[in-house]
């Protein structure tokens, strides 16, 4: 492992001197299907550009853009949780908010379902109806933040 914990940036590994890899780190290019084709990681106008780190045990993504890859990512989490044949797509940068209305950021990818009709599934009930009951504390309190 090298030094520092950079695996990727801007899409390739930091020893990677490519004429490929120079001309995305050059142009602040991202190769992972973003929206627009710079990376926007941290700021638009300087991005960050890291997509990946090493970490305990391999490599740990940082940047949610880097999950479009192919979208093998999204493919493999609809195979775990769909029946095979099942129709499905994915929906992404989701407003979470919190008990007052207001954000609590955002959900990077959400897996829908469709029915026999076309139409998704709504998910939501079932699915927070199995969750557990949150108790509402202060910031103080907190054991997670956003």
């Amino acid at each position: 492992m090298a030094d520092h914990p950079l695996a990727e940036v801007f899409g390739f590994p930091p020893d990677n001197l490519s004429e490929e890899a120079e001309r995305y780190r050059d142009n602040r290019l991202c190769p992972y299907n973003n929206k627009v084709p710079s990376c926007t990681k941290d700021k638009a106008l300087d991005p960050l550009g890291v997509c990946s780190i090493h970490a305990e045990g391999g490599i740990a993504v940082t940047c949610p853009i880097r999950f479009r890859e192919n979208w093998l990512m999204i493919e493999n989490a609809a195979k775990f949780f769909f029946s095979p044949g099942t129709p499905w797509t994915s929906l992404q940068e989701i407003r979470l908010n919190d008990a007052n209305g207001v954000s609590a950021g955002n959900i990077d990818f959400v897996l829908v379902s469709y029915d026999g009709h076309g139409q998704a599934v709504d998910l939501h009930k079932s699915f927070f109806d199995m969750l557990p009951s949150f108790p509402t504390v202060t910031a103080g309190e907190a054991e997670i933040a956003y």
